[in-house]
């Protein structure tokens, strides 16, 4: 058969109902870009941690640790978390999609809120569960108790993306420890923390005390964010037993977690002051930009991550303001991307990067 003589393949029903994840488009520009698309880091890795990365490259003629051993071992000595109860992954949506394949299956349920993380209806795309989206209460946080209502006995799996992506808004961890503390037992509930440690709600290692409450608990961290290594795709898992970790091993593919990502991601962790001052930057960038917002007559959500959320004006269109932003050098992510038409998502970037999106958007406004 000619090479160029078309081919109709015939692909599984699964292909057929995953959607297209709504990436940023900004990759592939170049030039004097504010990139307030993807709530990535303004700042780059520290020095030591690139340092490491480097190094790491020197071996690449070898295979990775599977195991990921030293990393886990600087997770538990950082979390105070068991080894076994911790598994790594290639970014936090590797061990959430494998998390989806070992519990789910077409007579199970999975529920979760809506707008929210954008991967979570992938989950019943491949596994052909029911999902069971709750909507936001007023103030665009998750329902708690209409979650809980929301459990059937053929749930297995219960997702709180706290602080929520992409309304930037969280709950208080004592609501959510109530909430645990209801769920069945054989129920999994993974608490999305990519952007816990800017949540000033309660402190980043505040969550982990309920590991020991609840074996059912995984609680899904990245090193994207405030680590600032998006590019080398690092996330974990700590879990409240082994449970997991052990189930992952037979669904994942091995040596997901490259050698240069597993050393950067080990130095990262030996720098926590570092850590610290980027988050207080971050608090100070979310203010300022709330203040700047509400002068412009706009009400943004209650933003607890490194981006901000809010509706535009009803006399505005959504592509329009987009556009018109990408078209002076700023990239922001439209909201009907993301579950919501007429709103934006907007990352705080360094302080010339807001001050530039602020006055491009209020002369389109």
């Amino acid at each position: 058969m000619p090479h160029n003589e078309a081919v109709t393949l015939e692909f599984s029903a699964a292909v057929k109902r995953i959607p297209v994840y709504p990436a940023g488009v900004g990759y592939a520009k170049s030039g004097p870009l504010a990139r307030l698309e993807s709530n990535e880091s303004p700042y780059s890795p520290l020095p030591a941690v690139v340092a490491a990365a480097a190094a790491a490259l020197e071996g690449v003629n070898r295979y990775p640790d599977p195991n990921s051993s030293v990393l886990r071992a600087a997770l538990s000595a950082r979390y105070g978390v068991p080894s076994e109860q911790i598994t790594i992954g290639n970014g936090s949506c590797d061990i959430l999609l494998a998390v989806g394949s070992a519990l789910l299956d077409p007579d199970s349920d999975l529920v979760y809120s809506w707008p929210s993380f954008s991967v979570y209806p992938q989950l019943e795309a491949t596994s052909g569960a029911r999902a069971i989206r709750v909507a936001l209460d007023a103030e665009e946080r998750h329902d708690l108790d209409a979650m809980a209502a929301a459990i059937t006995p053929q749930t297995r799996l219960v997702i709180i993306c706290n602080p929520n992506n992409p309304t930037s808004t969280a709950v208080p961890l004592e609501r959510i420890a109530e909430f645990i503390a209801g769920v069945p037992e054989h129920v999994c509930v993974m608490v999305d923390e990519a952007y816990c440690e800017f949540n000033s709600l309660n402190l980043a290692d505040q969550s982990i005390g309920l590991l020991a409450r609840h074996p059912n608990l995984v609680l899904l961290r990245t090193f994207s964010k405030v680590y600032a290594l998006c590019g080398l795709r690092v996330g974990f898992a700590l879990c409240g037993s082994s449970e997991v970790p052990e189930a992952l091993k037979l669904i994942r593919q091995p040596f997901f977690a490259n050698s240069a990502a597993q050393a950067a991601a080990t130095e990262a962790l030996a720098h926590p002051e570092e850590l610290a001052r980027r988050v207080d930057s971050t608090r100070v960038a979310r203010s300022e930009m709330r203040q700047r917002l509400r002068s412009l007559g706009l009400s943004p959500a209650e933003s607890e991550a490194n981006f901000c959320w809010f509706d535009l004006p009803v006399l505005h269109e959504e592509a329009d303001v987009v556009r018109g932003l990408a078209e002076q050098g700023v990239l922001v992510r439209a909201g009907s991307a993301l579950g919501k038409q007429g709103a934006l998502r907007v990352s705080f970037g360094t302080r010339e990067e807001n001050t530039r999106f602020i006055e491009v958007l209020s002369s389109l406004l």
